[in-house]
């Protein structure tokens, strides 16, 4: 579709150019434990490094590498379901992915005349997680615990596996400030397709099924499992633990990046 494009265009040329540099921001996920809480107080740190190429004016490729953290905690929410629920999860977000960005105005860095474009993107990528939760003071991993009993009679789907894909798309702004240098702000939403980034997502088992089959680790598992304030954990076997829907995360913050080198390119800008 591109080489179409560049083959119908005007004859107006394009420079194209590699860029390179670090992201600053933050990461946060929507899930069981943190339902609706954009930019909240679960909201974490983040940074990693950001390779760009610009195509034409309007279309750049890129490639990123972040590195973030996502947490939730039932116990800080304002659903007294949640709060009754008393699940808590941290896991780190490291993802690589690759992305195309759409340029709503023409843009060329080190251009007086074409420095400012707001922007989305979209793209493909991997990221990896690895769900701990905490009882007592003390963390531990969650998915060799098989919470949800996965593997058991009691739920015979496979264990969840710690890389998982995702779809990153967003919005974003970006500016030249020098011949060279290109800041850009963005906030960019992950679609995955796993509801287990808190460890969380479909119903309590039998602690008895823990018990019998996750050997030494089956009393760790019974208490991670089902943390609720109910006096009685077995009568919630069957019930709903998560609501069965797959998770989202977010990285959002700044990318400072650098140009390498640049050259005029055969595919024009055509806007």
């Amino acid at each position: 579709m591109l080489l179409g494009s560049c083959m119908l265009g005007t004859s107006v040329s394009a420079q194209k150019s590699w860029e390179v540099g670090p992201f600053i921001g933050c990461s946060f996920y929507i899930g069981d434990l943190n339902p609706a809480g954009f930019f909240d107080k679960f909201t974490k740190f983040a940074a990693g490094g950001v390779v760009r190429y610009n195509i034409n004016n309007r279309f750049s490729a890129r490639a990123n590498l972040l590195f973030g953290s996502v947490t939730g905690d039932d116990a800080q929410s304002s659903s007294a379901s949640q709060r009754e629920r008393n699940l808590n999860f941290k896991s780190p977000i490291d993802e690589l992915s690759a992305q195309m960005e759409f340029n709503f105005l023409e843009y060329e860095l080190g251009n007086p005349r074409h420095s400012f474009t707001p922007y989305i993107f979209a793209g493909l990528g991997a990221f990896r997680m690895d769900p701990e939760g905490e009882l007592n003071g003390v963390w531990a991993d969650l998915q060799p615990l098989g919470t949800e009993g996965q593997g058991t009679p009691a739920n015979p789907t496979a264990p969840y596996h710690l890389i998982q894909a995702c779809i990153p798309f967003g919005i974003g702004i970006k500016t030249s400030f020098s011949k060279s240098v290109c800041l850009s702000i963005e906030w960019g939403m992950r679609k995955t397709f796993t509801g287990y980034i808190d460890d969380v997502y479909g119903t309590y088992v039998s602690p008895a099924d823990l018990l019998q089959y996750r050997g030494p680790n089956g009393p760790l598992a019974v208490a991670m499992a089902d943390q609720s304030l109910s006096n009685d954990k077995a009568a919630d076997a069957g019930s709903q633990r998560g609501n069965g829907k797959d998770d989202w995360y977010s990285f959002a913050g700044l990318m400072l990046t650098i140009q390498l080198h640049a050259h005029e390119g055969a595919c024009p800008s055509y806007f």
